[in-house]
């Protein structure tokens, strides 16, 4: 069963690994939103902060969590990278809605993101 799970601005589809008592083991098998990109306790800010590059969760990639942050997985699966690609161009076609500096650094991230994933996947990410 897979379940819906946000950490930190990203939010992925999980199945579960372990469940303790207290921590439940997660394992990434699809991106369904990409991490916001710049310093998340200064949103939309990019003088004056340092800037994140947030990359999302590896396929695979495990966390603990609590039960309370998983919710039920409505939705279709997909491949991990199909779901990456689709995850980065609803975040840029967001960013690229308005033109200002916080949207620019944003995109410069995710264009130098995709460079990173396309090592990483073998996928060419457009």
């Amino acid at each position: 069963m897979l379940y819906r799970f946000a950490h930190k601005s990203g939010v992925y589809a999980v199945e579960v690994v372990d469940d303790t008592a207290d921590q439940i083991l997660v394992k990434v098998v699809q991106v369904i939103k990409h991490p916001k990109q710049g310093d998340l306790h200064s949103p939309n800010e990019v003088e004056g902060v340092f800037f994140h590059e947030r990359k999302a969760l590896s396929l695979y990639e495990k966390r603990y969590t609590t039960k309370s942050k998983l919710k039920p997985f409505e939705g279709d699966v997909q491949e991990y990278t199909v779901s990456l690609q689709q995850a980065l161009t609803k975040l840029e076609r967001d960013l690229q809605e308005t033109d200002s500096a916080y949207s620019r650094a944003a995109l410069q991230c995710l264009n130098n993101l995709k460079v990173d994933y396309t090592r990483q996947y073998k996928v060419d990410f457009k």
